[in-house]
């Protein structure tokens, strides 16, 4: 027997997948189909370390049993490559983005080859390519069409580091979410796609689709949808309001002052009448050098300014209150404007106490002086003239009844969710596909001009003005209105780099279509992704702006389902050996190109699935990556013990059919530690033995192919076994061979015994009705009878009533 030697097998079998096109998908549309979708990854400067092949190992399992079971399988990659990231190191090492995109495309994608995944490479696709960004940029054309895509100033979460603005989902505890710079508030010019007119259907459409409940959760949260009452507020001696949405009216005798963002217009508005303006600009000043999430972070010491000159009416008691500003209120979210109610909101209590304002109690419970008392979900009104004595929800009614009737507020449904900023002021992105012109507005390029083409720069780095470098590219900016043919500019800004992969997974299916972004056959029998793989960091950038668009593009009639895809698991990190998150700052990086050369691509994959759940985060292990290479070993010395035989060995008959089941399971519910420790202890039996048929070893074989797709293959030849292993079928498991036990069950008619049963101690009444009608001698008893009653003790007896 040779020795093993992982490197040279590995290297053959990639090579023969790769001339043989092995994993091509079919054109045959009758068979079954399987579509398999890792998370578009992002080829940084740094290429892969040991956490990335986690989850493509995990989704390239599932594709090889699917395809071993006879499904038409679509398993895909390519390359999200425009962005930040790259950008950011470009400018880093004066290497031009494009340089350093190809350069990391061309690493990574020989790390994943290495590793053994069985892509189908011949429909990789890359964002940078403008036969990709052509339909990119065609997408947004038609969002602009239908009014979704806008340009609008507003103030924008600005990343001082990179000089770009960043959606609210972009921006990490302060901080931008790609390089860690301080972020601050700005006014800026900004396209926006009006994701907000989708929020109802992107949380009601959750429950059409099986995703993780934590992913549903964050998506619901994220999206924030309350009802509630929009609830006049007038300002004193003025034919003015402010409007408060709020979700408990009921609390509005609870109201001692008002809070507005520092941004309000009011101000602006009232400016010659408010006595302390100084004042009031001076904060103004210190909250625009904040982000949101330091705006609103409960735990900061609360601040804000009194707008002395100006007063608001409580609607429902006329009673006079003040009017502050403060961080904490965003003019972005809700009105800009909330009614404090301190005696039963902590902040509100906090801001209050600490400026020696009012605090009511209106629902009963608690000391209010003490603390606020939130626990006011139910609960008896209390000073509230109209209200007083009611329980919260029949007051919340009464409430909203009245203010409506008085023509004081009414009910509306409010969102947490913001429209998504859509435009960077930097270079390595997609062209927006839009010009201005001085009489026409803005005005798409035409589809026949598509794509808009990125030109070539020298200076790629973020401006000091804020503008994009295409900016500074007069031959470029200046063209002519596609409309009346006048003199026109074009867009400066490009598009985030989520842009490219909100559509990505249909491109896939028809990548080298020159005429349409995918063909219609091809759409209706791919889509939906049956199965989606992506880590929890994007359950609110990367999966809600994906399904936002493909709700689109259903609307206009370009896709055949409402939600793109089926299933969607997240998996957990594998962090460095101290338990850190794995990073070159800390020094714990495992390079796969290190393990695949000293251990083979066998055992990465091994210990990648047999590390710990795989739905959790789990530390690396050098010690676990040695234990799977000696699982390996004994793997490739079963050669030695193999006998011919074409049944299983009596012995092992049980065994390895429970295995079959263990294993065949586990892989689709992502339990793949227990299925390969379910493998390890087929292993030992087959030991214990001493001798195996082929037949058992052929199943073996079979079952930890996904998981060691080399290995298995050589094995597979050496034994003589016809064609290649990856062609072959997945094995069945006999349900009554899985049994530790069978007993023979007597089954009565009317109280006579008419037949026997063989099935387990354990099995169900259901179990024992189906092997009763698989039995001739009982059935001919139930012929032409009606069944009126079913008497079953399970293990014991089974008796049928009929008449």
């Amino acid at each position: 027997m040779a020795e093993y030697r992982p490197n040279e097998i590995e290297k053959k079998w990639q090579k023969v997948w790769e001339e043989k096109r092995i994993f091509e998908t079919s054109d045959d549309k009758s068979k079954p189909k399987f579509y398999a979708l890792i998370e578009f990854p992002y080829p940084s400067g740094e290429g892969l370390h040991v956490g990335h092949p986690r989850p493509y190992t995990a989704l390239d399992i599932v594709a090889r049993k699917r395809r071993l079971e006879g499904y038409n399988v679509l398993f895909p990659i390519g390359w999200d490559a425009f962005g930040l990231p790259t950008e950011n190191y470009a400018i880093k090492h004066k290497i031009h983005p494009k340089k350093v995109t190809e350069r990391n495309v061309a690493r990574f994608k020989e790390q994943l080859k290495s590793i053994g995944f069985s892509f189908n490479w011949s429909r990789e696709i890359n964002t940078t390519d403008p036969e990709y960004y052509k339909w990119t940029q065609w997408i947004f054309i038609k969002l602009f069409e239908k009014g979704l895509a806008y340009k609008a100033e507003m103030p924008i979460n600005w990343c001082t580091s990179c000089k770009v603005g960043l959606a609210n989902e972009e921006v990490v505890a302060g901080r931008c979410e790609r390089c860690g710079g301080e972020v601050v508030r700005k006014t800026k010019n900004q396209w926006m796609l009006k994701i907000t007119e989708y929020a109802d259907r992107l949380i009601d459409d959750l429950d059409k689709v099986d995703y993780i409940e934590r992913v549903k959760t964050q998506q619901i949260n994220w999206i924030g949808r309350s009802e509630g009452m929009e609830v006049d507020f007038r300002i004193k001696n003025k034919d003015d309001v402010l409007k408060v949405f709020t979700t408990r009216p009921d609390t509005l005798y609870g109201v001692t002052y008002m809070v507005i963002a520092a941004e309000h217009p009011l101000i602006e508005k009232y400016k010659d009448e408010i006595e302390n303006l100084e004042e009031i600009r001076k904060y103004q000043e210190y909250a625009s050098k904040k982000s949101d999430f330091e705006r609103t972070e409960l735990s900061k010491e609360k601040t804000g300014v009194e707008i002395k000159g100006i007063k608001a009416i409580n609607p429902v008691n006329n009673i006079e209150i003040p009017i502050w500003i403060s961080d904490y209120v965003l003019m972005s979210y809700g009105t800009g404007a909330i009614m404090a109610v301190p005696a039963h909101d902590s902040r509100d209590w906090e801001f209050a106490k600490k400026f020696g304002l009012p605090i009511v109690e209106v629902v009963k419970g608690g000391n209010v002086e003490e603390a606020a008392y939130t626990d006011t979900e139910s609960g008896i009104l209390v000073n509230s003239e109209l209200i007083n004595g009611l329980e919260v929800k029949d007051a919340i009614e009464k409430i909203s009844y009245w203010l409506e009737e008085n023509g004081l507020g009414k009910r509306k449904v409010n969102y947490k969710l913001r429209d998504w900023v859509f435009s960077r002021q930097r270079y390595w992105g997609e062209p927006i596909p839009l010009v201005h012109c001085d009489d026409c507005g803005w005005v798409p390029v035409p589809e026949e001009e598509l794509p808009v083409m990125l030109p070539e720069v020298e200076n790629y780095e973020p401006t000091h003005t804020g503008e994009s470098p295409l900016a500074n590219m007069p031959e470029w900016v200046n063209t002519t209105c596609p409309k009346c043919g006048k003199a026109a500019m074009r867009e400066t800004d490009t598009m985030p780099q989520w842009a490219g992969s909100s559509w990505y997974f249909l491109r896939y299916l028809d990548p080298h279509n020159k005429e349409k972004l995918a063909r219609k056959e091809e759409i209706e029998y791919w889509m939906p992704v049956d199965w989606y793989n992506g880590g929890m960091e994007h359950t609110t950038l990367h999966l809600l702006y994906s399904r936002f668009w493909h709700k689109f593009l259903y609307d206009i009639g370009l896709v055949n389902t409402v939600e793109p895809y089926n299933k969607r698991t997240s998996h957990g990190m594998i962090l460095g050996e101290n338990n850190e998150k794995m990073s070159k700052s800390r020094g714990n990086v495992v390079n796969p190109d290190d393990i695949v050369k000293e251990y083979g691509a066998d055992t990465l994959r091994t210990y990648e699935m047999f590390i710990g759940d795989f739905e959790k985060s789990v530390p690396w292990s050098e010690n676990g990556v040695k234990g799977c290479r000696r699982f390996l070993e004994r793997v490739w010395r079963l050669q030695e013990i193999v006998i011919d035989g074409d049944e299983y060995t009596k012995e092992l008959e049980t065994v390895i059919h429970k295995t079959i089941k263990k294993v065949s399971e586990d892989y689709e519910t992502l339990k793949f530690n227990t299925a390969i420790a379910a493998l390890m202890t087929l292993l030992n039996e087959f030991n214990e033995i001493g001798k195996i048929t082929k037949a058992d070893i052929k199943t073996f074989l079979i079952l930890l192919n996904p998981v060691a797709p080399h290995i298995t293959e050589e094995l597979w030849e050496i034994l003589g076994f016809n064609g290649m292993l990856n062609q072959s079928q997945w094995p069945s498991y006999d349900e009554e061979k899985i049994q530790d036990e069978i007993i023979e069950m007597p089954v009565q008619v009317n109280g006579k015994v008419r037949g026997v049963i063989k099935i387990s101690p354990d099995a169900t009444q259901d179990v024992a009705r189906e092997k009763a009608k698989e039995n001739e001698s009982i059935m001919k008893y139930l012929q032409d009878k009606q069944i009126v009653k079913e008497i079953f003790v399970v293990g014991k007896i089974y008796n049928i009533v009929v008449k």
